[in-house]
């Protein structure tokens, strides 16, 4: 298994990449996930800054509403509490902290302070509340140690492990928790519900891949998952990795002027995160796989939450696992770092399925984020709400699209009826309804808005210094600015310092005034995301962006990514001028994987074929993968790989040097709030 900092390229190669030959790999896969995971540097402390007037008149609606709660959530969040870790930091091997139960104990207090909202620090608290719960008889799940949850069930001769978090060493600390109060038992299956990282990436801290495959412990997912596990966000990794940074509040303090969770979950591990190939599929809805004593049923839900995605039934425990399908808050249908938008009239029809399915005879609903809901009653009204509250989203979004209405005039006027908008769990802690009506425009209209003054607009930065010049130059821009801030009117003002800035990035006096101006709209945002983006940018405008170092990867998450997923990345970072000016084919022979690939270059662009060799192109290539990737991705030369043996070019030699040639590196530290 990889260890921080290193990359290793294969069990049975040997080989091991460090330093900067590492840097050309980073965001090959998980791009988000990737970037949360990163080393982090020493985070610069910043001048505390307090709430304006016009802040805390914003959030007294949300203040309101927290002092008319019923306290429920909490109750169901405390119950069956066991007991939690004495060490309030996990570690990993070399002892660096991947997570710190104690870097949220300043939401202890409380009540909120002028500088968060009362509603998304009422979700936080319960969010973060960590330790061992028993859910159930047999049911047990590990909360707070991760953005999501991992569950236990109790199989008879051993353990059942349902989404094992997000990294090896927090999925590791949970078992051990949990194997110290309720008793030491082997691990007979693991579920993975969905194919995001946070719910299989520490697989490797409880199982090993000879375990699953000697057929000692089922790894069971849905059909599609490993596909979707390793190659979804590879082709955009570099640019949702960067803007991941400012969703999860990455780079930001936790504390009540930083990062206040994400709103789905704490924030995410920093450990090592592994992959092992499932070996049982669940195919259909109502497939049944027995693990010990328990008998699974299970519903297929694609192209929800996830393209791979499943919930399962336990009809002797009368309990309901949701996957991330239900969540205590609204989910995002188009994530801000970036993504496929999702289908919210397929989720609210899987919803609907699931009732029908499972609500008669629930007395327990628990799920991959958040907190289990008791009582049949609880469990179908809050299915249902919730469902509702995605069908209207998705309806009304479309009625007004029809209606003539743009996604941002939709996102403006579109609001849940007050029944299902006061359920603290479609709160848009996570997605909101301004996001999520806008992804459905997108996912019916696409980007244009059928305007013709934004068929062809200009960027922002010659759109900024146009609309600085018309409005008087910078300095009487900057005065409208403060007026509208003065005003309470931030949004406005945003908009027109943030063209002061494309205009000049050197104006540090309209760069700190827009920097002050996010930090309010942080402050009321009620969205753990949009809080955590907004700190960002002002953050980043106060001084320039972290340099993140490259993260490591792990061999399995590597052995799972096919060579054509790998092709493609390096067809995308591919110089066009570069390749326009000659015209080549190579064959590529991995003889590690008994794989062959042609690699045709010309007009511009690289073509590669797997299983296809071509007698008349101008080299041949024979090498295992890892040297494929040393070479084309992580900087080695190609005359060190040839001097050592361990690649052969037949032909032209100089051809594979030019493909390498041809693939730019990646950034992870462009500019998104500066020019």
């Amino acid at each position: 298994m990889a260890k921080r900092g290193r990359f290793m390229l294969g069990l049975a190669s040997g080989i091991v990449l460090t330093g900067a030959a590492v840097g050309g790999l980073t965001y090959l896969f998980r791009g988000p996930i990737a970037q949360v995971l990163t080393p982090m540097p020493d985070i610069p402390k910043t001048a505390s800054v307090g709430a304006s007037d016009a802040t805390r008149s914003a959030m007294a609606e949300a203040a309101a509403l927290v002092a008319a709660d019923d306290r429920k959530d909490f109750d169901f969040a405390a119950r069956g509490f066991i007991a939690t870790r004495s060490d309030p930091k996990i570690k990993d091997a070399s002892g660096k902290v991947v997570f710190d139960l104690d870097s949220y104990a300043f939401l202890e207090a409380a009540d909120a302070p002028d500088t968060v909202n009362p509603s998304l620090w009422r979700q936080a608290k319960i969010l973060t509340q960590h330790g061992l719960f028993k859910v159930a008889e047999r049911i047990y799940q590990v909360r707070g140690f991760d953005v999501s949850t991992i569950s236990f069930i109790d199989a008879g001769a051993g353990w059942i492990v349902v989404d094992p978090l997000t990294t090896a060493e927090v999925a590791k600390a949970a078992f051990d928790l949990l194997t110290e109060h309720a008793g030491a038992k082997p691990i007979l299956a693991v579920v993975y519900s969905h194919s995001h990282a946070d719910h299989y990436g520490g697989v490797g801290g409880l199982i090993s891949a000879a375990d699953a495959e000697s057929g000692k412990v089922k790894v069971i997912a849905p059909e599609g998952f490993l596909e979707h596990a390793v190659s979804e966000n590879i082709i955009a990794g570099p640019a949702m990795s960067r803007r991941a940074r400012y969703q999860f509040g990455i780079t930001l303090p936790r504390s009540a002027e930083g990062e206040v969770t994400s709103g789905l979950g704490p924030g995410l591990s920093r450990g090592t995160m592994t992959l092992i190939a499932p070996t049982d599929i669940v195919e259909k809805t109502g497939q049944e796989i027995t693990v010990g004593d328990v008998t699974m049923l299970f519903q297929v839900t694609p192209g929800t939450e996830a393209p791979a995605e499943m919930n399962f039934y336990l009809p002797q425990f009368r309990a309901v696992f949701m996957a991330e399908n239900a969540n205590l808050t609204m989910h995002n249908l188009l994530p801000a770092r970036g993504a496929l938008v999702r289908d919210a009239k397929a989720w609210a029809d899987y919803l609907t399925e699931s009732i029908r399915l499972y609500g008669a005879g629930s007395d327990v609903m628990f799920a991959a984020h958040g907190i289990p809901r008791f009582g049949q009653d609880e469990i179908v009204t809050f299915l249902t709400q919730h469902r509702d509250a995605y069908k209207f989203l998705h309806d009304q979004s479309v009625r007004l699209m029809n209606a003539g209405l743009t996604g941002s005039e939709i996102a403006e006027v579109l609001k849940l009826p007050d029944v299902l908008a006061k359920q603290w769990f479609n709160r848009g802690y996570y997605g909101t309804m301004s996001h999520n009506s806008k992804a459905i425009y997108q996912r019916y209209m696409g980007w244009y808005d059928a305007n013709p003054a934004n068929l062809n607009p200009l960027p922002p930065e010659p759109a900024a210094k146009n609309y600085v010049e018309a409005m008087g130059g910078a300095d009487a821009v900057i005065q409208r600015a403060k007026a509208a801030a003065d005003a309470g009117e931030y949004r406005w003002a945003a908009t027109l310092l943030n063209h002061v800035v494309f205009a000049d990035a050197a104006n540090q006096p309209a760069r700190d005034m827009l920097a002050g101006i996010y930090t309010q709209m942080g402050y009321q945002s009620e969205a753990g995301t949009w809080r955590n983006i907004y700190l960002t940018g002002a953050q980043e405008l106060r001084a320039d962006p972290l340099k993140l170092p490259p993260v490591s990867l792990s061999t399995d998450v590597l052995a799972a990514t096919t060579t054509p997923m790998l092709l493609d990345f390096a067809a995308v970072r591919v110089n066009p001028d570069k390749a326009a000016a000659r015209a080549f084919k190579i064959n590529i022979e991995l003889t590690d994987r008994n794989e062959t690939h042609l690699i045709t270059v010309e007009n511009g662009v690289l073509i590669h074929e797997a299983g296809v060799t071509d007698p008349s192109a101008g080299a041949t290539v024979r090498m295992k993968r890892p040297d494929m990737l040393m070479t084309l991705f992580a900087g080695i030369p190609v005359a060190v790989r040839t001097a050592a043996g361990d690649m052969t070019i037949e032909g032209d030699a100089t051809l594979y040097d030019a493909l390498v040639d041809l693939i730019e590196p990646v950034s992870a530290n462009f500019n998104i709030v500066t020019p």
